[in-house]
Formats: C-alpha cells, structure tokens, sequence
C-alpha cells in the first residue's frame, strides 16, 4: 500500500513524499487548521487539547488527519500497518488513531518534542466506516529530524533518528530493516526486486533515494523525492489480487524547508501546492477546507480555500 521517503541531506531543503495507496478512494480533503482550536482525541476518555501551531493537512474519509504539516516545519504521515496491535486499554493518557497525527501536528515543532511526548501514550484504534484500519506513523522536521512510530504489543516502539528515512507497510519496521539486509548493497546478495508488495517498496525506495544526485534548486528536491514515490507507486487498473497491495490514489510533498505542501491526484496530470505562508492567519481564525480532486485544479492553490460551513468532521 503507502510508502514514504525523507530526503535531509541534499543541501537544498527538507523534503519527503508520500503516496496513499487503498482498495477505494480516501475522499481526501485538503484543511487549513490555525492555532487556537480546541481539539479531543477521538476515542473514549481520550485527552484534550489547544492547538498551538497551523497546519495544512489531509482528512480521510472525514474522520482522521493522514498526512499534512504545520507550519513550525514538522511533517507528519499515517500508513497502513495490518499488525499494529494497540493492546488493551491500560492506565495512562489515550489517543485515537483518527487525532493522532493531527494532536502532534497541533502540539509539536521537531520530531524530538512529538516523541518524547509519546513516551507512555497509548494509542486506540478507532473504527472508521465500521473498519479498524490499523496504523503507524513517520514524522520529519526541518532540522532533518525523522521518526518511525508503531503501535506494538500495546507499546510505541519508535525508531529515531535521520537515518530512518523510509517506511512503506507491513511487516514491522524491525522486519522491514532485516529483509532490507538480504539485498546488494545492503550486505546481501539479491538484486534490487521490483513487486509492488510492501518489503520490495521499501527496498527499492532505499535504493533510489541514497542515489538521488545533488538537486540545483528546491524545485529538483521536491522533484526528487516525487521520482522514487512514483517508482514504487501502484497504477489503477491492475488485478490486484494480494490484500497488501492496492493502486495509489494521490501522492503527497513537504517541503519542511520553505513550507509548501504539494499534492497529486491520480485522477489530475496536475501538481498543486499550497504555501502554509499564504494561508498565515491569527490564532482562532475560520477553518478553511479544499477538495483537492475538484477538476481544474493546478498549480499554487493558497488562495482556493473556503471557510468551513459548520463544525469539524473530526
């Protein structure tokens, strides 16, 4: 399904993409979130909080942030994890997997912050349109920064650090670091594979990335790391027979650096971006919304964005 690429060190900027791969479309909405709202996790006795940054993010499904970032330059993706295990509600501040991406875009400006402040969370899986859609999460930051988050035997077992610059699905990224291993130049002796299946995405993203040549500018950067998210993207229309794989329906970029969103619909030939410094506003302001599928969308939509009608979704 997903997979995510960071690229930190090529001079330039900050950058990391993402695709969202799924059986159905996400319905994905596009939010302009300011400071200032009060917020709740999502499940049953689920922490509560104010939001101290803006942010542009993505909703699926209406229910759930997924992917966005804020404008403290922290970049946050939920993927598809099928053996993600929550474990049993237990003591300790709870969060549903819906607001978990959206708390630490709201809370935290580094990877450090939002990680440490994990430390003892328990996150709750929470159906969506009747489905446990099972989770984990990579978070960037312009400093370079990344984390790798997974919800294991009802713990957060995370993976800190810049080197940790890809992440795709199942298995666990324990596993994913193991298998990465059995392939050249990586200590093994297999080719670079080429399936769509999550531990060859994960691989082969790997590779593509360590070979990315310097960019010349931020628009190569933000290029670079949309190259290797559609080499291990999945093209509508396959038979796909494997639960683990299914099309891409959108890819995402952020550039942490500069502050620019991007985003691209399989259903547009057209890349658009939203700069988080056009939609600056004081804390408290409306919430504004953008379908991002809408036809006739190209290029710098900043100025797009309506205001919400009505409460949040989520």
């Amino acid at each position: 399904m997903c997979t995510r690429i960071f690229w930190s060190d090529n001079g330039v900027a900050k950058v990391a993409s993402r695709t969202m791969d799924w059986l159905v479309s996400d319905e994905p909405r596009l939010w302009s979130l300011p400071a200032g709202l009060r917020r709740s996790g999502g499940a049953p006795g689920a922490i509560e909080w104010e939001s101290k940054f803006a942010s542009v993010c993505l909703s699926m499904f209406d229910s759930g942030t997924v992917d966005g970032m804020n404008d403290q330059g922290l970049g946050v993706h939920l993927l598809y994890l099928e053996s993600a295990d929550f474990g049993a509600p237990g003591d300790g501040p709870v969060i549903g997997n819906t607001h978990w991406g959206q708390w630490v875009l709201d809370r935290f400006a580094t990877v450090s912050e939002a990680v440490d402040a994990m430390e003892g969370m328990r996150v709750e899986s929470v159906p969506i349109r009747g489905q446990n859609l099972h989770c984990h999460m990579s978070l960037e930051d312009a400093h370079g920064d990344s984390a790798i988050v997974e919800p294991i035997a009802g713990k957060l077992v995370v993976h800190h650090g810049p080197e940790y610059a890809v992440m795709a699905n199942d298995p666990t990224f324990d596993e994913q670091l193991a298998n990465l291993r059995r392939y050249l130049p990586y200590g093994g002796d297999l080719p670079l594979p080429g399936d769509i299946l999550s531990t060859d995405r994960f691989v082969r993203a790997t590779y593509f990335l360590e070979h990315l040549p310097p960019p010349r500018d931020v628009e190569e950067a933000v290029a670079g790391v949309i190259h290797i998210a559609s080499n291990v993207a999945c093209p509508p229309g396959a038979p796909y027979n494997d639960f683990s794989v299914y099309p891409t329906w959108w890819t995402s970029a952020v550039d942490l650096t500069n502050l620019t969103y991007y985003f691209w619909s399989r259903l547009s030939p057209g890349l658009i971006w939203v700069s988080l410094a056009d939609l600056a506003r004081p804390a408290g302001s409306p919430v504004l919304v953008l379908d991002p599928e809408a036809p006739g969308l190209t290029g710098d939509i900043s100025d797009r964005f309506l205001p919400l009608e009505g409460a949040l979704p989520y």
